[in-house]
């Protein structure tokens, strides 16, 4: 049976999707934009994807979907969309860590280390630990950075530090074994493998009553006065 996963990967500032066939790539369709277009353009990517695939929505096997943590408004709108996907298709749900998602993006050396990332404002961000294949060492956190802030891994050897909360960590961080990945936001591609091995085990969401994985309390700004 074919395998055609739809990829949706909305966590952060970029709205991304990508349409796996067997775990690979096919198309991608993907724009940061630092204000949040997600609402616009997710719906018109995903018609753009099974366009360009010549692939009828009737096809699709799975959506997966980006499941957090990450800014709530992106997360709610990408399972939202998924959900409203899978229930009107009849296809399964598979949800995917946005931060080992993320940590596809590098490769290193056995020894090394890899930790995602993600703004969460102020001094804060999420993160977690992966050793360099992939596997997560360390749970998924909230947490405010510190000078000394993961010292038991760069002590051990070189760590490798990406996502977009990556600046701030890099303005107090000087130790000798920290590599910084600038400008890397999680995308839909490094999705389509883990979604692939999802799909295989049969390893899927409920998707009446799946949420986002937030991490935080989404916490609304005060209006400004007019």
């Amino acid at each position: 049976m074919t395998s055609n996963i739809l990829c949706i990967e909305t966590a952060t500032t970029n709205c991304s999707v990508a349409l796996s066939i067997y775990g690979e790539q096919s198309v991608l369709r993907e724009d940061n934009d630092v204000k949040y277009s997600h609402a616009e353009r997710l719906h018109p990517y995903i018609e753009e994807i099974l366009t360009t695939a010549n692939l009828d929505k009737n096809e699709l096997t799975a959506v997966a979907i980006s499941k957090g943590p990450g800014s709530y408004t992106g997360l709610r709108i990408g399972v939202s969309a998924a959900k409203g996907l899978c229930y009107a298709l009849g296809i399964p749900l598979i949800s995917i860590s946005t931060l080992e998602s993320l940590s596809y993006k590098v490769n290193c050396d056995e020894g090394d280390y890899i930790i995602p990332m993600l703004d969460a404002r102020r001094m804060e961000v999420y993160s977690a630990v992966f050793d360099a294949n992939h596997n997560q060492i360390r749970t998924t956190e909230a947490q405010i950075l510190e000078e000394n802030s993961f010292a038991e891994y760069l002590e051990k050897g070189t760590v490798y530090f990406v996502g977009n909360g990556v600046s701030k960590f890099e303005e107090i961080c000087k130790h000798p074994n920290a590599v910084f990945v600038k400008n890397t936001l999680p995308s839909a591609t490094q999705m389509c493998k883990l979604a692939e091995a999802k799909n295989k085990l049969s390893d899927y969401e409920d998707v009446a009553y799946f949420e986002p994985y937030y991490l935080k309390d989404f916490i609304a700004g005060v209006p400004k006065k007019k």
